[in-house]
Order: structure tokens, then C-alpha cells, then sequence
């Protein structure tokens, strides 16, 4: 048996020589002695004392006053708190005693020391602090043993909630839920009820410890029960019973506890725990980890509804682009693969099987889709592709925040054949009446010659000859067309675009003066030359700057700017006319399309934006509107530069 070990604090070595002799059993104990405070602090760091003995006198010989010797000593008890402590004094005093008590001393004995006294005084003490020590450690125990069981608790609930955020398979995570909400309450039973769809009527989505036909059937009204109050006030429940009663359940328990399952400030079913047989009831402890729970589950049956709808609605959509007949690709912001449809796997001879999540250059070889889809695509583009079996695609590219771009192709051969034949035809028939036309325009300067005609019949002279003079320029400008869609003049060489925007501006100075236009331009400095062809860059700018002229009313104002960005060439030619209508804007490339605000007043083929786009495009180029009605247009044309590599011509 370990000897009990005393220590005293004291100047005088014979008050330890006493104890050695007054204790009954001396070889029981293990006396040591301290004679300063240091020397008392270092002995209680190496080991803990069964007793601390402290004399008085200790602190006199130090000099210290009674008020600091108290002091020294309530510090002393506070470090120490199991270790009892016996005070010896010479002056007994009724102050100095509940000063001592006060701050815990077990005995006050007075010197000089009486063995009796002394020997009462330590077995008592000693027993004293072994009582102390015992119901700290079981004071310990219950603290840990608690705090182990919250700590199990919390780790219960993170499996939960991990199972939650891991798993989209519902009948799993709310059986987890309730099987936790069991195993935490220490209940018998739980459930999980749910308000049935086109009834009034709550079921058991998920239970533990109930039978599975019991599951199968039941069915609790909402009405005039205890669950479809809780139901309906949105508030926790727990109710306990001495004896079994059917408590409004359908079913006959002891205690019950429900909590309501809340999504969206409405509650759509509780959960439940229950004893029929045990007497144990639920506590307000019980009450959170189960409204935890119930959080969870509302989580889940949430993510579970929502995780439906989306994927019934990405599966509509998956089977609106798979059965469409148009192509569809749709790249992200690295351009991979993020969808291709099936008729775009056709169209492009897409034969892997997963080629979803790879650069679009390793699926798809067609060269002229790479370059289309390898282009800024900032802006909308539009742009055919031949593939080839010969086939035309119109295609259309746009930029998807978030997502990257998405190209759209449309089968347009036929439309493209038609186009064909309608433009041999316009041809054939443009040519074959430019002989007639001219005959027509000379028998009208002769006739004033053969002989006198009179004001009227002049006047129906002049309408012939502005008659046939339309009708000229429209021949001009389907032929004109004609031959930039059919490539015939495919000289090319590079171009000041600045002289020609000087030249054709030029030309319209007079006009701009007559109708007292504010005619602008701005080119940038050292705008460098574009590889294009002369002419059809002249026609360009002519039909882009007379359709300004033509649709500004009078005291209006145009303004022209050229300028460079990156490695193209930017057109803008804008002004505040009478504007395009929106829903009619995607139509104004097409052949003989007029606006419907555009006066009869104004003459017009409307084939000038049609020879516009067809040079744009000849030009690898892109063009577009921004036009608002009563508001103006602008006019954007994109050219890019032959090549960064080549030998830039500057124009001074």
C-alpha cells in the first residue's frame, strides 16, 4: 500500500520531527518539509500531497503580514484544490479562523501541538481529500462519458447529413434519417410521414421497428389527429404518458415526439420517434437532434424534387436537339465538346461513341467547321459550310454566357439550288433585255427629231426614259450580283480602303449639300490595306453610303469611321434616318427586300444590302445592324487583313 504523503510548510524543523513522532504508524506516512515557498511549490510540481501542513510562522519570518500570508495561502489551496490543507497558529483568533476557513482550509490547530489533536486532525484531512479526489474522477467520468455522447451524437448527424449531399437515391437517406433519429433518442420506433398528393392524408415514407404491411397500409387523416396538428401549427411536439393510450396515432404508445419537416415555410410531413412499451421520455436534447433530422430530411426530399425536375427537363431538352433535323454543337469556353446532336454526328461523319468533354479539332475534321468555330465568337456569325456529299449548311454561331458557344446548321441545298436557277434566270432574262432597253432609250432621243412634239408628249417621254432608266439600274444590279455570286471576278489585291471610303465620300458632297446633311468621316491613321477585289469593295461602299444618304431626312446627319482592331478592319457607317423595324431587320439582305416604312416616294431596287452582303462575304467578312425605328442605323462591317505575317502597306 502507497504511503500517504504529508508535507509541511515550516521554518522550524522540529514541528516535522513532531509529526514523525506523533503520527501512530509512522512507516504509513512519508513526512517532508518545506522552508520557504519555493521550495514548498517545487516539492507540490513533483508530486501531489495527500496533506499540506502549513505553520504560520512561515510567513512572519518572512516578514509578510497576515493579509499577505492569507493571500499567499488562498493562492495555494486555489492550485491545489484536492489537497487539504491544516493551518498551525499560535494565536487562534475567531478573525484568523474564518479567514482560514474561508478560503478552505480543513483544520486550524494551535501551537504547540497536542499529538491527540494532531493525529485527528490528519486522518480526518487525509480522508477528507480521498473523498474529494473519488468524487472528482466520478464527476469526471459523467462529464466525459456526456460529452462522448454528444460528440457520438454529432458524428451521427454528419453521417446524415454526408449521406444527404452523396446520394440522390431518396428512400436511402430518409430511412437513414430515421433509423438515426432511433438510435440518438433511444426510442423503440420512428417514422417519417408524408402529406399524400389528392388527399387529405398523411403515409409512412420510411419507418424503423414497424411492420412492413403495417407501412404498406397506413394512412392517417389530417383532421382531429395528433400528427396533422403538428402538421398544420408547423410546431414540435413530444407528449408522455404513465400508461399505453392511443394518443390521437392510430396506434397505442407511451411517449412520442414529433417534429414537422419544413421547405419553404410550409410543412410537408414529420418526423416521428415513439415508446410503446418503455417509460423513458424525450427531453428538449431529444428535441434538437431530431429537428436536425427533420432539416435533413426536408433537405433531401427538396434536392430529390429538384434533381427530378431538372433532369426531366434536361432529358425534354436532349430529346428536342437529339430528334430535330437541324445540327447542333455546342462547345465550352476551351472549346470541348460539351453536346453534338445526332444529325450533326451525321453530317460530320462523328462516329465515337463518347466524344463529349475532348477538343472539337480531335472530333471533328472538317476544316472549314474548325475555322468557323475557332473564330472570336464575341459576337453572332453566320456562314455556310459545303460538305462532302455536297451539301449546304447555313450556319450560325452565338455566344452562351456561362457556357461557351453553340453553332446551329440548317440544310439549305435545295434553297441554295433554287437560288441557283432563280439567279441563271434573272441572268439570262437581264441580258436579253438590255437589247430591247436600249433600243427604247434611242427611239426616245429621235423622236424630238423626226419631229415636233408637244408638252405632253414630252412629258410621257421623260416617264418612259426614267421608266427605262430603273429598270437599267436594277439589270445593272442583278447582274452585278450575279457575278460576285457566281465569283467571277476573283482578282484580288491589296486595297486602300481609306482612298476608297475618300472617293466614294467624294461623290456624295453635293447631294449631303442639297440635303443639308452633316456628312462625318473618321479614318484611322496608318490604316493598313486589305487583300480584296477593287471593284466590289467601290460597290460596297457606294450602296452602303447612298442607302445612308437615301434613308436620312433632310438636316440629319451620317458619319463614317474606319479604323483597325487586332487583325481586321472595322466599317461603321451610321446615321439617324428613319430606322429598320426590328421583327423586319433579319430580312434586309435578302434580294428586292424593302422595308415596310420605307416611302414609295424613295427609289429602290432592294438589291443593294443584297450585293453588300455577297461582297462582305466574298471577303471572308462579317456585317451587322443596330438600328432602332425613329432612331437610326448603324451599319458594322468586319474585313479582316490577309495575314499579320505579310507586308503591311500603310496609307499616309
Amino acid at each position: 500500500m502507497a504511503k500517504k504523503h504529508i508535507l509541511i510548510f515550516s521554518p522550524n524543523a522540529i514541528t516535522s520531527q513532531f509529526f514523525e513522532r506523533a503520527l501512530p504508524d509512522p512507516s504509513a506516512y512519508k513526512v517532508e518539509s518545506a522552508s520557504t515557498l519555493a521550495e514548498l511549490e517545487n516539492t507540490l510540481k513533483k508530486r501531489q500531497a495527500d496533506l499540506l501542513v502549513v505553520d504560520e510562522s512561515s510567513s512572519s519570518k518572512q516578514g509578510n503580514s497576515a493579509d499577505v500570508f492569507f493571500g499567499q495561502l488562498a493562492d495555494l489551496i486555489d492550485r491545489n484544490p484536492e489537497t487539504p490543507v491544516i493551518l498551525l497558529t499560535s494565536t487562534p483568533t475567531k478573525d484568523k479562523l474564518n479567514k482560514a476557513i474561508h478560503i478552505g482550509v480543513i483544520a486550524c490547530l494551535e501551537v504547540p501541538l497536542q499529538a491527540s489533536a494532531l493525529i485527528s486532525a490528519v486522518e480526518g484531512a487525509i480522508q477528507r481529500g480521498h473523498r474529494l479526489r473519488e468524487w472528482a474522477r466520478l464527476e469526471s467520468r459523467r462529464s466525459t462519458k456526456s460529452l462522448q455522447q454528444r460528440i457520438d451524437d454529432l458524428e451521427a448527424l454528419q453521417i446524415v447529413s454526408r449521406s444527404i449531399t452523396a446520394s440522390l437515391e431518396l428512400d436511402k437517406v430518409l430511412t437513414a434519417v430515421v433509423d438515426a433519429a432511433v438510435e440518438l433518442t433511444g426510442a423503440e420506433e420512428g417514422s417519417l410521414l408524408l402529406l399524400e398528393e389528392g388527399s387529405n392524408n398523411l403515409y409512412m415514407r420510411a419507418a424503423r421497428n414497424f411492420g412492413d404491411d403495417f407501412v404498406r397500409t397506413f394512412r392517417l387523416p389530417v383532421e382531429d389527429t395528433l400528427p396533422g396538428q403538428v402538421l398544420q401549427s408547423g410546431k414540435p411536439v413530444i407528449i408522455d404518458e404513465k400508461t399505453p393510450k392511443k394518443i390521437k396515432t392510430a396506434y397505442l404508445v407511451r411517449s412520442i415526439m414529433y417534429v414537422p419537416l419544413i421547405i419553404q415555410g410550409r410543412a410537408i410531413g414529420l418526423l416521428g420517434v415513439d415508446n410503446r412499451q418503455s417509460v423513458q421520455t424525450f427531453s428538449e436534447y431529444h428535441l434538437k437532434l431530431v429537428s436536425t433530422l427533420a432539416d435533413y430530411a426536408a433537405i433531401a426530399i427538396e434536392n430529390a424534387r429538384l434533381y427530378a425536375s431538372s433532369s426531366a427537363e434536361r432529358k425534354k431538352l436532349e430529346t428536342i436537339l437529339t430528334q430535330i433535323a437541324d445540327g447542333v454543337i455546342v462547345l465550352d469556353h476551351e472549346d470541348r465538346l460539351v453536346m453534338i446532336n445526332q444529325s450533326a454526328r451525321k453530317a460530320f461523319n462523328v462516329e465515337e461513341e463518347q466524344p463529349l468533354g475532348k477538343p472539337i479539332q480531335q472530333v471533328v475534321k472538317h476544316s472549314d467547321l474548325i475555322e468557323i468555330l475557332s473564330q472570336d465568337n464575341t459576337h453572332p456569325s453566320r456562314s455556310e459550310i459545303v460538305l462532302e456529299d455536297g451539301r449546304v449548311l447555313y450556319t450560325q454561331t452565338s455566344p452562351i454566357p456561362e457556357v461557351g458557344m453553340v453553332a446551329t446548321m440548317q440544310d439549305i441545298t435545295r434553297l441554295k439550288e433554287l437560288d441557283r436557277i432563280k439567279s441563271d434566270f434573272v441572268s439570262t432574262v437581264s441580258h436579253d433585255l438590255r437589247s430591247p432597253l436600249t433600243a427604247i432609250l434611242g427611239y426616245i432621243d429621235l423622236m424630238e427629231r423626226v419631229g415636233p412634239v408637244n408638252d405632253k408628249q414630252k412629258e410621257f417621254l421623260h416617264r418612259i426614259d426614267t421608266s427605262v432608266q430603273n429598270i437599267t439600274t436594277l439589270i445593272n444590279d442583278l447582274l452585278d450580283l450575279g457575278r460576285i455570286e457566281a465569283g467571277f471576278d476573283i482578282r484580288k489585291e491589296y486595297v486602300s480602303l481609306a482612298i476608297l471610303v475618300e472617293h466614294a465620300l467624294e461623290s456624295l458632297k453635293e447631294q449631303a449639300r442639297k440635303k443639308k446633311l452633316s456628312l462625318t468621316h473618321s479614318v484611322e491613321a496608318d490604316l493598313p490595306q486589305v487583300y480584296g477585289i477593287p471593284s466590289q469593295l467601290r460597290q460596297m461602299l457606294s450602296n452602303l453610303f447612298h442607302n445612308a444618304m437615301k434613308y436620312t431626312p433632310a438636316g440629319g446627319y451620317i458619319h463614317i469611321q474606319v479604323g483597325r482592331e487586332n487583325e481586321q478592319i472595322i466599317l461603321r457607317v451610321e446615321d439617324d434616318g428613319q430606322g429598320i423595324p426590328i421583327a423586319e431587320q433579319p430580312h434586309i439582305y435578302d434580294k428586292f427586300y424593302r422595308a415596310s416604312n420605307v416611302s414609295i416616294d424613295i427609289p429602290g431596287t432592294g438589291l443593294g444590302l443584297a450585293i453588300v452582303k455577297s461582297v462582305v462575304d466574298n471577303h471572308k467578312g462579317r456585317i451587322w445592324l443596330d438600328s432602332k425605328p425613329g432612331r437610326g442605323s448603324k451599319f458594322t462591317v468586319v474585313l479582316p487583313l490577309d495575314s499579320p505575317s505579310r507586308e503591311q502597306i500603310s496609307t499616309k
